[in-house]
């Protein structure tokens, strides 16, 4: 993905960043619903490795991504300070699984380089670039890439087994 075309060198990005670990990671704001602790997920049958089950958010049946076992992390305790990030991909919502979410952030858009490619596969389609801002590095995540159109339709009829 080319990012100069993304995004209008004086536009300014307003991200809701997240810790997995020690790297930092950040979604556009109007993607996200709302951030929640994390709560009771109960497991789903067969649902992909990635998925830890699903929530009963206010009545609707949301499936819940790991993000680190999406992205091949090692696993870890949750603490305290661990959230659910509640995104909506294309219609679909969907709750992430993160350690920590740490603030909104405005990052202008000329401090955002393209994603290295560091792989031959497509796995890391869903990095759409790497905010630069004092010390830190931001990986900036296209959330609509996190998942392919079957594993959208798998998790449509999880959360809503009538459609």
């Amino acid at each position: 993905m080319d990012i100069e075309k993304e995004y209008d060198s004086k536009e300014v990005l307003q991200m809701v960043t997240f810790n997995l670990g020690n790297e930092e990671y950040s979604v556009d704001i109007l993607k996200v619903q709302e951030i929640i602790r994390l709560m009771e997920i109960t497991r789903v049958p067969n649902a992909a490795d990635f998925i830890d089950g699903v929530i009963n958010l206010r009545g609707k049946v949301i499936a819940v991504m790991d993000l680190r076992k999406r992205f091949g992390m090692a696993l870890a305790d949750d603490s305290s300070e661990a959230r659910i990030i509640v995104v909506d991909l294309d219609g679909l919502t969907i709750g992430l699984k993160v350690d920590a979410v740490s603030e909104v952030l405005r990052l202008p858009a000329e401090k955002v380089d393209p994603a290295p490619s560091l792989s031959g596969k497509s796995d890391s389609d869903y990095i759409q670039g790497i905010g630069k801002l004092d010390d830190r590095l931001i990986i900036l995540l296209n959330v609509e890439r996190l998942l392919s159109e079957h594993e959208k339709e798998t998790l449509n009829r999880v959360a809503d087994p009538a459609a």
